[in-house]
């Protein structure tokens, strides 16, 4: 017999090779129908595979995260699978599970190319498949065995990976025909894939390396029932309408010229303004805590980024360094913005009276993104981050933590970010290579947050092996109004910069001591940032931020004039207002400006300019009547004071 420990500390016995699906027998029917896979001693296996000694475990469903990475694992093999049959002379790169589905890089041969139109036929032949309810069989074998196996299929792609593998045993999963190298977990067996909807196709440099053969990959994603699938169908539906690179070009926020450069975007006047408007109410905010700006510049010598050690682990991901003509020193463009504010701490000497320090910047950073991982603002090679870090002493640090955490629920709150989980990123204690420091320093780093979100009352969850190299951070997971995920906002704690670049401050006890570093970036970067709240909002932001508050428009030239003097009066009472005095009719005009989502529509005409007024119309509501200049003035100022007086309560 052996004993398990499920979640709750309850520890029961079963015979020694039970599997996950047995335990979940032995609790209810309907719960072995729904799990999909287990966690057992912290790793994930498939629910069909025998526990041989006393273990802890986790069942997981649908409804968790490692329930769908087994299911959509599972049906990158399926799809594999179908390609083999459908496209004999394919061979296979890598297919691995992804936030939202899997994908498949796959060498086609024989100059076959695939498009979006070869899909229905793909899936239709998963249905099949999965209908045969096949099931997904590991089995270990040999390194030489592994290498024998997959060379006589003739698949390089395979070998290579077998060969950068360590000499010991090798696990293969097997359904149906087709076989393949893998770590699993997987589901007991093909029918549990009920819905399968293949999204799209795409080029794949295989390895990330644009030297590399070009590969197809294929994108897709599958359901346990058909009615997940249409929900998600109908959620794809209105992601397109929410898709930040449509609602940026109608609204004129920004826009990309392959003259200056991929993944380099140019911000139009109003994008600009959105921008403005975000980086200043941060700043009301900051300052409200304490914080200083700060501006650095935006390359570097190349040695700070090898003290920081940003340049041992990240400088294949940066531009190459930049030579000067005559002194043949190194610099990079700016991949970070901490090391240059380490360099601002040690510009003079530090007391323990002088922490903690708070320095601020909306500084520009720029790393080399391959041209096939570039997609509109949340993937680009420059970007402007709303970066801080902060220098305090030990006793200082939770506290300091504490109000960073402050600092998100106020943007949260401003920009109707409800639903969120914070992620409490650890180092990966298996992989000490990935990470700088002591492992007592990363002990009192990682007990300084786990401690800070429970006395904050998050909702949280903790994920191994995704910690910066320099110390470990809590990243903020939001969902947006159609209930995608995102990342916003991360606060790392680093007691290893500090001792890097020997940063000091004399203590009470007239010694010198190390303080420590929090990192912290509320919106991450602008970037990515608006394009998430683009998409969260469709592009109807709150009044207080929006680019363009109202927008006059007279409905013939004859009014010009006129529109032109409420234009200055709302000015100059610092309401961002426009006028749209083209030629065309004011139907549409209206158009053009609800697909800009401006919130406020003026319309003048006879009966305004005789009478010192204006027509007001709301986007979405309709008309509002007709105002005197002065009380629209007010009652726009008025919800923009009522919008802030609002966050700047919490």
């Amino acid at each position: 017999m052996i004993k398990i420990t499920f979640p709750d500390n309850t520890v029961k016995e079963f015979e020694a090779g039970t599997s996950g699906l047995g335990i979940a027998r032995s609790l209810s029917n309907s719960l072995a129908k729904e799990v999909l896979s287990i966690t057992v001693n912290d790793n994930i296996w498939d629910i069909a595979r025998p526990i041989n000694e006393d273990a802890s475990i986790k069942l997981h469903t649908w409804d968790d995260a490692e329930g769908k990475y087994a299911f959509w694992h599972s049906s990158a093999h399926l799809m594999a699978e179908a390609l083999q049959e459908l496209y004999p002379d394919v061979k296979f790169g890598i297919g691995p599970a992804i936030e939202m589905g899997f994908y498949y890089d796959v060498d086609l041969g024989n100059g076959t190319i695939l498009s979006d139109k070869d899909l229905p036929k793909i899936e239709q032949k998963m249905l099949e498949l999965a209908r045969c309810k096949n099931e997904y069989i590991r089995t270990d074998v040999s390194k030489e065995e592994a290498l024998s196996f997959f060379k006589e299929k003739n698949e390089e792609y395979k070998l290579e990976l077998i060969n950068e593998l360590e000499d010991g045993t090798i696990s293969f999963y097997k359904q149906g025909d087709f076989t393949d190298l893998c770590r699993g977990p997987h589901l007991p067996n093909t029918s549990y894939i009920k819905a399968i909807k293949l999204n799209s196709v795409a080029g794949a440099y295989w390895r990330g390396d644009e030297k590399r053969p070009q590969l197809t990959r294929v994108y897709g994603i599958t359901f346990p029932k058909k009615k997940f699938l249409d929900e998600y169908v109908v959620m794809m539906e209105e992601a397109k309408k929410r898709d930040h690179r449509k609602l940026g070009k109608e609204m004129e926020l920004f826009t990309f010229s392959q003259n200056v450069g991929q993944g380099m975007p140019l911000w139009l006047p109003k994008g600009a303004q959105l921008r403005e408007n975000l980086e200043n109410f941060l700043k009301r905010v900051q300052k409200k805590f304490g914080y200083e700006q700060v501006i650095t510049p935006h390359i570097g010598n190349i040695n700070l980024y090898k003290t920081s050690g940003h340049y041992e682990k990240y400088g294949a991901d940066s531009f190459q360094p930049i030579k000067t003509p005559q002194e043949g020193e190194e610099y990079l463009l700016k991949p970070m913005n901490c090391p240059h504010h380490c360099e601002i701490y040690k510009f003079k000497p530090r007391s323990y009276k002088d922490l903690p320090i708070r320095y601020a910047e909306f500084g520009t950073v720029y790393r080399y993104e391959q041209s096939g991982e570039l997609h509109g603002l949340t993937r680009v090679r420059s970007f402007t981050q709303d970066d801080a870090h902060l220098f305090c002493t030990p006793d200082q640090l939770k506290d300091e933590f504490k109000k960073v955490i402050d600092i998100i629920f106020i943007i949260f709150k401003a920009l109707d970010f409800k639903d969120y989980t914070a992620q409490i990123s650890l180092r990966d204690k298996v992989n000490r290579d990935k990470y700088i420091g002591s492992d007592e320093n990363w002990d009192k780093a990682e007990q300084a947050i786990i401690e800070a979100s429970a006395e904050k009352g998050l909702n949280t969850v903790i994920e191994y092996g995704e910690a910066a190299f320099y110390g470990p951070k809590l990243d903020f997971m939001i969902k947006d109004a159609i209930g995608r995920k995102w990342q916003l906002g991360t606060i790392q704690v680093d007691y290893n910069l500090p001792e890097r670049f020997e940063l000091e401050y004399v203590g009470s006890d007239n010694q010198k001591h190390r303080p420590i570093m929090i990192h912290r970036a509320p919106f991450g970067s602008m970037e990515r940032f608006v394009a998430v709240l683009l998409e969260h909002t469709g592009g109807k932001f709150p009044l207080w931020l929006t680019p363009e508050q109202a927008v006059i428009m007279p409905i013939s030239e004859k009014y010009n004039d006129y529109a032109k003097k409420v234009l200055n009066s709302l000015n100059n009472s610092d309401i961002r207002a426009v006028l749209d005095d083209r030629n065309e009719k004011i139907g549409r005009k209206i158009r053009d400006s609800e697909l800009k989502k401006t919130p406020y529509l003026i319309i003048v005409g006879e009966k305004e300019a005789t009478e010192g007024t204006v027509s007001v119309r709301r986007q979405g509501e309709g008309d509002l009547g007709s105002q005197s200049i002065q009380e629209f003035t007010d009652f726009i100022n008025k919800e923009v004071e009522d919008q802030m007086s609002s966050i700047e309560k919490y």
